[in-house]
């Protein structure tokens, strides 16, 4: 059986490798035999193989936040789960051709086999962008959320719930040539750079009172976001892309009283019951289905193949998720 592994930390596409291991053996009782059938490339993947992620696992390692599967085996005591359907993997290590895991670590997800790669890319950018839109303010048709990194796979995800919900988007890019792709994408505004921000962004939503602010990027790039912001307004960071600390004047906290907090989709699922993980996936898994969700793939590889896929997606000029299919054409 392949996998992927890396054995120190480093550029991803130097340190890791496509390994023969081990195959997982039967299930046991509460296990379940998954084949995987597609994971993306996400940067909380690659910073995890610099060394750069929330903590540092111990080596050699195998990376993967997400992957869809098939069931190929079930243990005698699983309930709920047959043989050969569709599954999204909710544990991490999942760069491999075949994973034994409880049956818990797994959702079941119906599936339509001409969008099968949409839902390899479910479980963390969908997830993450519906619940910073809906768990840190009461937002209401009409208003205003901006968002940086707007042409990353959450700020895709972000845009286009957000526009299903009647919430508008102000979305700051660096590249002139994002614009128009972006507002062809469900952009309500796309702004590029940071020079005169919040004018910029008080002239195009006319004064509009934005009061969510998603920030990736942190740095000089989260100080201007929180400028943006209406009092009382909050500011949610989820990611260092800058890798330079979040901003934000102390008197806008003092004295506008805005919030800053972050997000991590790990504390989410962990801190969520199985029934409304169940509800939150049915509901993006529908999303998906009816083209709500519908992310732009630029390439696919094969897993012996990870070193280039890996060098794929650190392009800069890159328009569109990276896949690795471990058994083949999906």
């Amino acid at each position: 059986m392949k996998a992927v592994q890396f054995d120190a930390f480093g550029p991803a596409h130097t340190v890791s490798y496509c390994a023969d291991v081990p195959d997982p053996g039967p299930p046991a009782g509460d296990e379940v035999i998954v084949d995987v059938v597609a994971f993306p490339i996400n940067p909380a993947d690659v910073l995890t193989i610099e060394g750069k992620y929330a903590a540092r696992p111990p080596l050699p390692y195998t990376p993967g936040a997400e992957a869809i599967g098939q069931i190929s085996a079930v243990g005698a005591d699983v309930d709920g789960l047959t043989s050969g359907e569709s599954v999204i993997l909710l544990g991490r290590e999942n760069w491999v051709q075949k994973r034994r895991v409880k049956a818990a670590e797994v959702l079941k997800i119906e599936v339509q086999s001409d969008r099968l790669l949409q839902y390899a890319m479910l479980k963390v950018n969908p997830a993450t962008a519906a619940l910073m839109l809906r768990e840190y303010v009461d937002l209401k048709t009409g208003d205003w959320v901006i968002q940086d990194a707007a042409n990353s796979g959450v700020g895709h995800c972000l845009i286009r719930l957000a526009r299903k919900a009647g919430i508008k988007t102000v979305n700051v890019v660096r590249r002139e040539s994002l614009v128009e792709p972006l507002k062809a994408y469900g952009a309500d505004v796309v702004l590029v750079g940071l020079d005169d921000l919040s004018e910029r962004v008080n002239a195009a939503t006319a004064g509009g009172h934005v009061r969510l602010a998603i920030d990736a990027v942190a740095g000089n790039t989260s100080l201007r976001l929180a400028e943006c912001l209406a009092d009382g307004g909050m500011m949610v960071n989820y990611g260092m892309l800058s890798g330079e600390p979040c901003m934000v004047m102390p008197d806008w906290v003092v004295f506008r009283h805005l919030t800053l907090t972050g997000f991590w989709l790990s504390t989410h699922l962990g801190q969520m019951p199985r029934d409304q993980k169940e509800r939150l996936y049915q509901e993006l898994s529908d999303d998906v289905r009816d083209g709500t969700l519908n992310v732009n793939i630029e390439a696919t590889y094969d897993i012996s193949d990870i070193k280039d896929a890996l060098a794929h997606a650190a392009r800069q000029s890159r328009d569109g998720k990276i896949i690795v299919l471990p058994n083949g054409v999906a």
